[in-house]
């Protein structure tokens, strides 16, 4: 590729909405498992020479989905995301749901802790419904900015958002339910592009 091309993708970048995402699932298999909550953060930045980095953040979106097929639900995982009929009563279809979350981060960059994990999920519901995914093609993993910026930190023993958000103080509230989540790595991308 061009540098010419690979500095038009950067600028861009930097000019696009960032939409920090996270999904309850009831398990780890994509090809098996389900989405039963999902949400975003959306954030508009603003890169300016020689100044800190300005975030704002625009909307914030959350839906809980009832599952199709509980029976082939991982227990471990309801103890996880605290998965209950009645905490999902007020849930709605997957498809209303991937369909709002469409319309809601058309054009923004998806940034994810474990960006595949939660890319693998929505793709597979997108593909299952025939919903256009109208997010920019790049998508941004906090992850790996994590492993980049600490592999050499010897007080860092894993790369899990709980562990990170320890790391810098980030408060850990709310932890494995969508939206706090996608709050707590929005909070963390913001220590990982400051880090030195």
């Amino acid at each position: 590729m061009e540098k010419e091309t690979i500095s038009r993708i950067g600028g861009a970048m930097k000019e696009r909405d960032l939409v920090f995402v996270d999904t309850e699932t009831t398990g780890l298999d994509a090809n098996l498992h389900e989405v039963i909550e999902i949400a975003f953060v959306r954030v508009k930045q603003e890169w300016i020479s020689g100044e800190k980095t300005k975030f704002t953040i625009l909307n914030e979106w959350s839906a809980k989905m009832k599952p199709e097929h509980i029976e082939t639900a991982d227990p471990k995982a309801f103890l996880v995301n605290g998965y209950t009929p009645s905490e999902w009563a007020d849930s709605i279809s997957a498809e209303d749901a991937f369909k709002q979350f469409s319309e809601k981060t058309d054009g923004a960059i998806m940034v994810a802790h474990n960006v595949a994990f939660d890319s693998g999920f929505i793709d597979k519901y997108f593909n299952k419904f025939g919903i256009k995914n109208k997010m920019h093609y790049c998508r941004l993993d906090t992850i790996s900015m994590a492993y980049v910026c600490l592999g050499n930190n010897q007080e860092i023993n894993g790369y899990s958002l709980p562990e990170l958000c320890s790391y810098f103080e980030i408060p850990n509230e709310g932890a494995h339910s969508a939206l706090p989540d996608a709050r707590m790595d929005f909070e963390l991308f913001k220590k990982l592009i400051e880090f030195k």
